[in-house]
């Protein structure tokens, strides 16, 4: 079984493939790249140096969310056009969850966290020790309420993924169980993982046809924040004015 991974929810870019259960190759990239300008040539190069026909990949792998708008939909985007000119299934792998795969087989409270700016990151929490077992849902959580759960839940934690320098100061100054930072090698997304955990899911029956497949969100874009917050402005100038807002027709 040959899998094809992709991971782009951030800013790291990374390719991989995992077949039957060994991690034959892999290409990353942690850098303020465009990630439609690296993935098909990263999945062209892991194709060329491992002398791999496209045809043999049976399913690919591809990091679900919640992330980066545009890393997700190019991503998707990707996996999407292979799987669709292949004929071959997607995998919607967890972006939170294939984080804390890269700790299978620790036996401390994994919390995966991703930037989601104006002080908040996605985050989920996990144990992995034979397998991954969610503790919550992904959420978007301000750094200051994640400390004060994990001071609840009396465990020792490890903290990993780009949103560190986001609850960094909050975990030194108030977090009281023991934690860790991971290592560079272990600390941020990469496409190995979720190869490597969507072979599971694969097996599991865990997949969609290419054209089913959706990215996780989580949150509203920008763009829709921004006209949602502009519909409402609206409303409250139209009461303010004494005019009734319309009502549509049933």
């Amino acid at each position: 079984m040959k899998i094809l991974a992709i991971e782009s929810a951030s800013l790291t870019a990374s390719a991989a493939l995992v077949t039957d259960g060994i991690l034959t190759a892999e290409y990353t990239v942690n850098d303020r790249k465009t990630h439609s300008q690296t993935l098909l040539p990263m999945v062209d190069e892991i194709c060329r140096m491992v002398q791999l026909d496209k045809r043999e990949i049976d399913a690919v792998a591809v990091s679900s969310g919640p992330g980066s708008f545009t890393g997700l939909r190019i991503g998707a985007a990707t996996a999407k056009g292979i799987g669709l000119a292949l004929g071959i299934p997607l995998i919607g792998v967890p972006t939170l969850g294939a984080l804390a795969y890269n700790f299978w087989g620790s036996d401390a409270l994994l919390c995966p966290v991703m930037d989601a700016r104006r002080g908040q990151v996605y985050n989920a929490l996990y144990h992995c020790r034979e397998e991954l077992e969610p503790l919550t849902e992904a959420r978007a959580i301000a750094a200051e309420d994640l400390i004060r759960e994990l001071c609840g839940r009396e465990e020792r934690a490890i903290f990993l993924g780009d949103g560190v320098p986001v609850i960094r100061e909050a975990a030194e100054k108030r977090l009281t169980v023991p934690y860790l930072f991971a290592p560079a090698h272990q600390s941020r997304q990469r496409a190995a993982s979720v190869g490597a955990l969507g072979e599971r899911m694969l097996a599991a029956g865990e997949c969609v046809k290419a054209a089913d497949f959706v990215p996780f969100y989580l949150r509203l874009s920008q763009a829709e924040r921004e006209r949602e917050e502009a519909v409402r402005l609206n409303q409250e100038k139209a009461l303010a004015a004494g005019i009734a807002p319309r009502v549509k027709d049933r």
